[in-house]
């Protein structure tokens, strides 16, 4: 999206080997089954990255729940909200994922222009701007990978993963990662916690933007 890219100001990803030993020194490689080994030879075949890719664990291996603790921000934990217990239960919709454990997420924005608009005016304009919206995994990993990408006042939603009802409807909730203020709930001890949550398909948030993709490969 020329011209309106959110991620000039941040720093670039690092290196998919750099970002394969943060994984393993994470511990997710073990979360999803893959040796050390093998995540080193995924990101050595996949090249350097030159910072504008993501090396993704598929939800499937690992499932956002599972990650979200993994966060950091103020030398506080991640966390799921407390009313989100069906959090892995958001899978990808209408998105693409490669059929493989290990896959790479290229040129993510975090959307700060589309700041202020809800899910159902974000995703329709991102598919035209031939834009793949981030999973929540996904989103979770960008964070682990590149911690500045989470700002108070500028962070993110991932409306690639939705949870589809029974009846075959998609729930309302659309999942987001932001900073908590340790109200409520979320309990005074987790201020300036990163916080895995949610926001209704039709609301609008002014710190909240839509984090997408140019696409998924696999090499």
């Amino acid at each position: 999206m020329p011209g309106t890219s959110s991620t000039d100001t941040l720093p670039p990803l690092p290196s998919l080997a750099a970002q394969a030993e943060r994984l393993i020194e994470l511990g997710v490689h073990e979360l999803a089954g893959i040796s050390a080994d093998e995540l080193r030879a995924f990101a050595d075949r996949a090249g350097g990255g030159d910072g504008d890719a993501l090396l993704a664990v598929h939800p499937d291996r690992v499932p956002a729940s599972a990650v979200a603790p993994l966060l950091r921000h103020d030398d506080k934990p991640g966390f799921v909200v407390a009313d989100m217990p069906d959090v892995d239960l958001f899978a990808p919709c209408a998105v693409e994922l490669p059929d493989a454990p290990l896959y790479l997420v290229t040129a993510p924005d975090r959307g700060d222009h589309m700041a202020n608009w809800s899910p159902e005016e974000a995703l329709p304009a991102l598919t035209k701007q031939d834009r793949t919206p981030f999973l929540l995994t996904e989103g979770i990993h960008w964070v682990l990978q590149q911690p500045a990408v989470l700002q108070r006042n500028r962070c993110f939603m991932t409306i690639g993963s939705r949870l589809r009802k029974a009846n075959g409807t998609l729930d309302a909730r659309t999942p987001a990662i932001w900073i908590s203020n340790g109200t409520g709930r979320d309990g005074r001890e987790r201020r300036n916690a990163p916080k895995v949550g949610w926001c209704w398909w039709g609301n609008r948030h002014t710190w909240l933007g839509f984090a997408s993709a140019a696409g998924r490969r696999h090499p």
